[in-house]
């Protein structure tokens, strides 16, 4: 959390005190850190710069238009995966020759969008949808550049949900399989299909992973090639970890020291698609806590956030350090769940939503809490309002965005209005 800090035992995001945020904006609130986005965004360049590689930001992860127009200021081009994400980075500004368009699932639709646009890439995860693609190409006298998404059959150690690159999952054509697919749409009008894709799945900490996975990819390409097809372009995804407890991520060049010789003086035109490694770690989610309870059995601290702003806990029993925003002198120095202070007693975190699902935390050891009180939930950036819901017919929270000593609200927070919007209109 490079420009979030406690400062005189109050949380900051670069120089706004959150807690001045949580009351000009109210609560729940997303706060992300410019600053951050940038750091983290300039890093993975830098550690990369020798393969001058194309970094699509995966827009899947934090879409709000803002920061996909602070991150295409930055440089960055757009993995999209929906018409839906399609058009938020054409209405960020984006240069359609620098997106990606992947997905397991495009319709026609879709397609057709993509082709309109012009982007840069579409990467393909079946026969049907080559097939597919090539027609509607075809009717709009369009040439698709493709690159094939393979299933290398690599296992990142992650959480089975966010697991994509093994041959359980959905995802991509078979190693085996990808040979008879050039042979069968190389040579069809309206596909170029000039390379090769493969997303492990996320977050993956062991740079090893890659390794394994870039290596089979290799070793297909020189095959392909020597069989006379033209292949120029490897996208090798994204996935990079971020810090969650505090120290288990690896840093952008420790990705790189172990990417980048494997494909130095290869002559191919690389991508990689990042979202976590940016942006999780520049936000963090406000809540304030409504009571308190003991049931005898637990303790909970029932706050305003809930599954709602954040449902990675109770989808992926994923961890989220929480902590009050006033420390005192109970400041922390990482994200570990034992803090080293006095007077910590343990209790889950849960929200207002009707579900035992809704919880933020689970047994966490935090310092006594009151009605009132102001806790943030950090490395929220990544996945956090990308996946929010009006569920229980809640009110989606606000977005704010930090610069230095100035926050701009980049999300209103929804109404009541709102959340029936879609549902009046003249069925006539």
């Amino acid at each position: 959390m490079d420009l979030f800090e406690y400062r005189g035992g109050q949380l900051h995001c670069e120089q706004c005190a959150v807690d001045d945020l949580a009351t000009r904006f109210g609560t729940p609130l997303y706060v992300y850190s410019a600053g951050t986005l940038r750091l983290h965004f300039e890093r993975l360049r830098s550690a990369f710069a020798e393969l001058n590689p194309l970094i699509c930001y995966s827009v899947k992860c934090c879409p709000n238009l803002h920061i996909l127009r602070l991150l295409q200021s930055a440089g960055s081009g757009f993995d999209v995966v929906s018409g839906g994400e399609l058009y938020r980075a054409r209405r960020a500004g984006a240069e359609a020759a620098r997106i990606v368009f992947a997905g397991v699932g495009k319709t026609a639709a879709e397609m057709e969008a993509a082709l309109q646009a012009g982007v840069g890439l579409l990467n393909v995860e079946s026969a049907p949808e080559l097939e597919q693609l090539g027609a509607v190409a075809r009717r709009l006298g369009r040439t698709a550049r493709v690159a094939v998404r393979i299933n290398p059959d690599v296992d990142p150690q992650t959480h089975a949900y966010t697991t994509t690159g093994t041959k359980e999952t959905k995802f991509g054509v078979a190693l085996e399989q990808t040979p008879a697919l050039f042979e069968r749409f190389a040579c069809q009008p309206g596909l170029d299909i000039c390379g090769l894709h493969l997303h492990i799945g996320s977050p993956v900490y062991d740079p090893r992973a890659y390794v394994l996975g870039i290596q089979r990819a290799l070793e297909l390409m020189d095959r392909l090639r020597a069989a006379g097809f033209q292949l120029d372009t490897l996208d090798i995804g994204g996935g990079f970890g971020a810090h969650y407890k505090g120290g288990e991520a690896p840093n952008a060049n420790a990705y790189a020291a172990a990417i980048v010789p494997l494909l130095r003086g290869r002559g191919l035109h690389v991508i990689l698609e990042p979202g976590r490694s940016i942006a999780a770690n520049a936000g963090v989610l406000l809540a304030r806590v409504l009571w308190t309870k003991d049931t005898g059995r637990r303790r909970f601290v029932i706050v305003d956030a809930s599954m709602n702003e954040l449902i990675r806990p109770a989808l992926y029993s994923a961890y989220h350090f929480i902590w009050p925003v006033h420390a005192g002198d109970r400041v922390p120095s990482d994200f570990a769940p034992d803090q080293p202070f006095a007077g910590l007693a343990p209790c889950d975190v849960v929200g207002p939503v009707c579900e035992s699902g809704d919880f933020l935390a689970k047994d966490r050891r935090l310092p006594p809490l009151a009605a009132g009180d102001l806790l943030a939930v950090f490395t929220c950036g990544a996945y956090a309002m990308a996946m929010a819901s009006q569920y229980n017919s809640r009110p989606r929270a606000a977005e704010v965005l930090v610069t230095g000593g100035t926050a701009e609200l980049i999300r209103r927070r929804e109404t009541y209005a709102d959340l029936v919007a879609a549902e009046q209109f003249d069925s006539a």
